[in-house]
């Protein structure tokens, strides 16, 4: 089962059509970014995971590559219909990847549709960057599913809410996937823990450079090599594109610029141990 998460946007916010009496209905693939012709696969309506979010379940059977997509979808009670047509998805989806070879493509000015052997060169240094990133921030990119059973909600929380829920021995991100009432005032709670790198654009956007520089920088790779600017009449000289210093317009980002997603360390204050009562505070109740 391949799904699809999308987020509603209209008037320029995020939008939550269930609760506001609307409905995503639809989403529709097709094969060319003019998004007209024949449709290649159709489905909806989508179900809400959490706020603002909408998963589609897609047929597993659609080859591999870039679809073009429109999604329907109804704002709000007694709105009309909008159709967003900004929507892309790259098959295949959920293989824990944060870019698709498609985006690296992209990145090169490769032509698409890939071939199966360009596909999996660009899965390959799409790793590797990853690998540098987790490796930097000391922690996954990917969130780990976990369940907590039989669970009361604290009161006044909304039940979507992390804080709702007893999660204070999980020291990480933690989103709520979903929860089901038991009957009896108790909750099965599904959760992703952790930090979930593909919401995050920064992120992202290192791996995308980074791997699509791999490419450019590998001999006989598409794309590869570094861009020349002149050549000599004689072909005796050659003279290449200066890469942008760190810091200016279409420089790699830097790996330290991912520093605020590294995990902080909690280490108590050492303090010098409190006189037992009477003489001092070290006590749970003192005459002062």
């Amino acid at each position: 089962m391949a799904v699809y998460d999308y987020r509603p946007v209209w008037a320029g916010a995020m939008r939550d059509p269930d609760t506001d009496g609307g409905q995503v209905s639809r989403i529709d693939l097709y094969a060319t970014p003019e998004r007209n012709g024949t449709v290649v696969a159709t489905a909806g309506p989508a179900v809400r995971l959490r706020s603002t979010v909408y998963r589609f379940t897609l047929p597993e059977n659609l080859p591999d590559g870039r679809y073009w997509c429109t999604v329907t979808f109804t704002p709000g009670k007694d709105q009309p219909a909008t159709t967003d047509r900004t929507v892309r998805v790259d098959f295949p989806l959920g293989t824990g990847l944060l870019a698709s070879a498609e985006q690296i493509a992209d990145k090169l000015g490769v032509p698409l549709p890939l071939t199966a052997a360009q596909r999996e060169q660009y899965r390959t240094v799409i790793a590797e960057a990853q690998a540098d990133v987790v490796a930097y921030l000391g922690r996954p990119v990917v969130p780990q599913p976990r369940t907590l059973l039989g669970v009361h909600p604290l009161f006044g929380y909304d039940l979507e809410d992390p804080q709702a829920w007893p999660i204070q021995h999980l020291d990480d991100a933690v989103t709520v996937v979903q929860h089901i009432d038991n009957l009896d005032g108790a909750y099965d709670v599904q959760l992703l823990v952790g930090l979930d790198g593909v919401l995050e654009e920064p992120i992202v956007r290192y791996v995308i450079a980074h791997a699509s520089e791999s490419i450019r920088t590998t001999a006989g790779a598409d794309g590869g090599g570094r861009r020349v600017t002149s050549v000599s009449a004689e072909g005796q000289s050659i003279s290449y594109e200066a890469a942008p210093l760190a810091g200016q317009a279409g420089a790699l980002p830097a790996l330290d610029s991912l520093a605020g997603y590294r995990k902080r360390l909690y280490r108590p204050i050492p303090t010098a141990p409190a006189a037992p009562w009477p003489y001092g505070r070290g006590r749970r109740y003192s005459r002062w």
